[in-house]
């Protein structure tokens, strides 16, 4: 278990919601604002912007994408993408006035930096989590970290696990991702959620990029998700590289629902006569009952007691008493339909 800001993320504790709001605000401080005024409508816990600088992402010439559907270089695009350091401190504010953690992926050391003062935690992305100078000046931060491991072999997860242990980070989670966008629903590899957690005995989660806004959520908190993590955008019709396979708002509140629902149908794992049992426990389970008058005196036998739900009577005997009761004297007269308590029979003392 562990903290970020007020909020526990642990196995006792409801899943942390991440609504990723990444740069679908388009360069437009008021879409970044309805962002967030989406995230805390649908009920996350957190919204998520990304902080990044072309130049420190990517070399100048880094050529073309082909599932952005965009001819410009990757470099341009990721440059048109970026988010304003001015607008940290306004966003923060907003996400505060709000009820709503603010959180960013910085991408570099001079984004973390920027960060550093209004975040409670910081997301570290697929493509950085190997980044091992930048994960150490992250922990320099002393502030929980969540890293997803998208396009990463195990090994290579480990290395960096290696590396944030090794720099004194305590208080960090590893989310499966599959780094494709949109990623089809056969690929997600929830499971992938259990072998982290059983590998590395750190806390864990789903950075979900499929189009279902329910199926790989859900299945995550099912298998012991601590956190999830979705992409969603105001329109998927707007232009930009991201809206198309991210969630639209009614989409995010499905989500949120689900995880909630889920939640609440894992229980606790406790297997005992729940309270909205118990009518049907008293009146639907078998007990050992009289099917005919039996008279003081007589001899308990297969012709007057039967197995049977006990209905407004009282409760009989369990039925694995069956065989104990054949053949002992009632002691005093039990009418039709009664149970066959012990207090009826004689002892065989």
């Amino acid at each position: 278990m562990f903290e970020i800001g007020d909020r526990k993320v642990g196995d006792e504790y409801p899943t942390f919601i991440i609504a990723e709001a990444g740069s679908n605000h388009n360069g437009d401080l008021e879409k970044a604002k309805e962002l967030i005024d989406k995230a805390v409508e649908a009920g996350a816990d957190a919204v998520k912007f990304q902080t990044f600088r072309a130049q420190d992402m990517y070399v100048e010439d880094s050529g073309e994408v082909e599932y952005l559907e965009d001819e410009r270089e990757i470099y341009d695009i990721i440059e048109d993408m970026e988010m304003p350091y001015e607008w940290i401190p306004e966003l923060h504010d907003y996400c505060q006035e709000k009820g709503i953690f603010f959180m960013s992926t910085p991408f570099d050391e001079r984004s973390a930096d920027e960060l550093e003062e209004y975040v409670a935690a910081y997301k570290v992305a697929s493509y950085t989590s190997s980044h091992i100078p930048f994960l150490k000046h992250l922990a320099e931060k002393d502030k929980p970290i969540i890293m997803s491991t998208g396009a990463h072999e195990i090994e290579e997860v480990k290395d960096s696990v290696e590396a944030l242990e090794k720099a004194g980070v305590e208080d960090f989670a590893l989310l499966q991702c599959v780094a494709a966008y949109p990623t089809p629903l056969d690929s997600i590899n929830v499971k992938v959620v259990q072998t982290l957690r059983e590998k590395f005995s750190v806390q864990t989660g789903l950075s979900d990029h499929t189009l279902d806004p329910v199926t790989a959520p859900a299945a995550a908190v099912a298998l012991g998700a601590n956190i999830v993590e979705k992409h969603f955008t105001l329109d998927k019709s707007m232009e930009g590289p991201d809206h198309e396979f991210a969630l639209e708002p009614d989409q995010l509140e499905r989500m949120v629902t689900a995880i909630r629902n889920t939640e609440k149908a894992l229980g606790n794992g406790e297997k005992e006569v729940l309270e909205v049992e118990q009518e049907l426990h008293d009146m639907g389970k078998r007990r050992i009952h009289a099917t005919s008058d039996i008279e003081k005196g007589e001899l308990i036998s297969d012709e007057n007691i039967d197995i049977l739900r006990s209905g407004k009577q009282e409760n009989g005997l369990s039925p694995k008493h069956y065989s104990e009761v054949l053949g002992r004297e009632v002691i005093e007269t039990i009418k039709k339909s009664e149970g066959i308590t012990w207090e009826n029979l004689e002892s065989e003392d």
